[in-house]
């Protein structure tokens, strides 16, 4: 019963300090209270078959990866089990780093933008530089499945004459 009266007594003081300190002007912060403040997000650069060859360590994990841009896609909208609809999201491929002579996507890297974002570069070209930041938040299919946060156009390639005809 002692060590509830105290306790108790304990309380009284620092609600009376409290209670004095806010009359007085003076100011305490408790500082086991987070203050609002800008969560920044660090991103992971990371080699785009390494996510393809281990889904599972990349999982909840935010990355970032400079990539040669395929084009756009519906591979993967509206999967059940990694849910993304097609009526907000559009998916678009990347070409395989590791096949220069040619061009092959990376199917098994699932990654899906915004719709408004993705009309934004409607005017992409297979070939394109591309750098994207997001979180891998699936490993449906043992495929990797990414969100994208931000995406940056780093270079375009020339059009050729043949192409615009």
């Amino acid at each position: 019963m002692n060590k509830l009266k105290v306790f108790v007594l304990i309380l009284a003081v620092v609600a009376g300090i409290s209670g004095y300190a806010q009359t007085s002007g003076t100011l305490i912060v408790n500082t086991n209270i987070p203050v609002n403040s800008k969560n920044t997000v660090s991103y992971m650069v990371v080699n785009p078959l390494d996510v393809v060859a281990r889904p599972n360590f990349y999982m909840n994990k935010n990355i970032k990866i400079k990539a040669k841009f395929d084009k756009f896609s519906t591979l993967g909208l509206d999967y059940k089990p990694a849910m993304r609809s097609s009526e907000k999201y559009i998916s678009f491929l990347i070409q395989r780093p590791d096949i220069t002579d040619h061009n092959i996507p990376l199917s098994e890297l699932k990654i899906f933008l915004n719709r408004d974002e993705a009309e934004k570069h409607i005017d992409l070209n297979s070939g394109d530089v591309v750098e994207f930041s997001g979180k891998v938040f699936s490993n449906a299919l043992g495929d990797a499945w990414m969100d994208v946060d931000k995406f940056t156009v780093i270079s375009t390639k020339p059009k050729n004459e043949t192409e615009t005809k």
